[in-house]
């Protein structure tokens, strides 16, 4: 393994997200406000509880989700399209590195980046809800899975992007409805019976229950269907990247 260039990748891609620490820092901060004021303040006068939870401080793991979630995507599809886009990626392909320690670059600044916004997220949220973790180290587990699986799975969508426009297909039309049909900012138990049923079949759901038992001890489904579906979605991740470094798909073409 060439740790070396793994840092390498890993400080280069680093050193963009410090060069707007700001924007990066302030962003998450106004977003999660206006989510607590919208959904915590206006809904949440009229929903008091959710399974024993007060209501703005239920919606606080579907709030980091969504953040880490899309963070995670956005960076990790535009930290690899970007060489290909200036052609620096040949570069990297003909350096002395295999795929797993690029992936470990780039997949790895992505991860780091979106638990970077979750943890500002999480401490936000506790200015405006009391919150308690009851499995502080589950908690952890589930949040760097989550970082890490989608950052795969964006490192996937750059490779495939053509241009600018097709980095946020994917995570605009596709991933953000997954998140809030999700049960982000509800319980699926409030739902019909057959809109349970529908709603089982949305991978998003089993993160965001476990993430959400973590934190209250409550969840849509059994934990340990968590952390399976979640263990699922990274090796088929992994699996794709292999697959697409091996056969050159959309690398050196």
């Amino acid at each position: 393994m060439n740790w070396t260039a793994v840092a390498a990748i890993y400080r280069f891609e680093m050193a963009r997200f410090f060069r707007t620490l700001a924007q990066s820092f302030i962003s998450p901060v106004l977003s999660t406000s206006l989510y607590f004021v919208v959904f915590g303040a206006a809904i949440g006068s009229r929903i008091e509880q959710v399974e024993g939870v007060s209501y703005g401080a239920f919606i606080v793991p579907g709030l980091i989700m969504l953040s880490v979630i899309t963070q995670g995507i956005s960076n990790a599809s535009f930290g690899i399209y970007f060489p290909k886009f200036i052609g620096t990626i040949y570069e990297l392909l003909s350096a002395p590195v295999n795929f797993l320690e690029i992936v470990l670059g780039y997949v790895g600044a992505a991860a780091t980046k979106a638990l970077f916004i979750g943890v500002v997220i999480l401490i936000t949220a506790h200015l405006f809800v009391d919150l308690t973790i009851q499995h502080p180290f589950a908690m952890i587990l589930f949040l760097v899975l989550t970082c890490v699986s989608f950052a795969l799975l964006g490192f996937i969508i750059g490779i495939w992007a053509k241009n600018f426009e097709q980095l946020q297909l994917v995570p605009l039309l596709i991933v953000t409805p997954l998140i809030f049909l999700g049960g982000s900012f509800y319980s699926i138990s409030m739902l019909p019976p057959v809109w349970q049923t529908i709603t089982l079949f949305n991978p998003v759901v089993y993160l965001i229950s476990g993430f959400r038992w973590s934190f209250f001890g409550v969840a849509d489904v059994p934990i340990g269907l968590s952390l399976l579906a979640i263990a699922a979605f990274t090796g088929l991740c992994l699996v794709a990247i292999g697959w697409i470094f091996k056969t050159g798909w959309r690398l050196r073409a």
